[in-house]
């Protein structure tokens, strides 16, 4: 596991905003836990089976626990942008579904849905995390040449020898 700037850089950034707002909804209130729940459902309507106290702390638990999983540098960050898609999916899931927050297009935001438009920075964070392939670095390519010399040279004394 190689240490990546990059990485770094966008796990830092998706990671603080999302324990920070998960830190945030520890302390919901009934109300606000409710109409969390209630939004949700647009999208997802079993949420609707939860109480909104449960769902609250629920939701909660998990935006503190993919945060920390993005700002942790032992968790791969193959892992931590999987979290970081399905979550940010999820909110652009919800924003989409519930009404009044796009344009009659469904895609662009009214003035009430730039707050949650603004979720599809996590999706592209998680996507680009996803598909950036790590590159091998330059002294493990000089060893497997090495390798591969050294093999070929056998080979080669050894046709020799014969």
């Amino acid at each position: 596991m190689g240490f990546s700037l990059s990485h770094a850089i966008l796990r830092a950034a998706a990671g603080a905003f999302i324990l920070n707002s998960g830190v945030s909804k520890l302390k919901l209130d009934a109300e606000r836990a409710e109409g969390l729940r209630d939004m949700t459902a647009n999208a997802f309507p079993q949420a609707e089976q939860v109480p909104p106290e449960k769902f609250g702390k629920a939701v909660a638990s998990g935006e503190i626990v993919l945060g920390a999983a993005l700002l942790a540098p032992f968790v791969p960050t193959r892992l931590a942008a999987l979290g970081l898609t399905a979550f940010s999916g999820g909110l652009l899931a919800v924003y989409a579904k519930t009404p009044g927050l796009t344009q009659d297009d469904g895609v662009r935001p009214t003035q009430a849905g730039t707050a949650m438009a603004k979720d599809v920075w996590l999706a592209a964070i998680g996507a680009a995390l996803l598909v950036d392939r790590k590159r091998r670095p330059a002294k493990a390519k000089v060893e497997a040449a090495k390798a591969k010399a050294a093999t070929v040279k056998a080979k080669a004394k050894a046709k020799a020898a014969q």
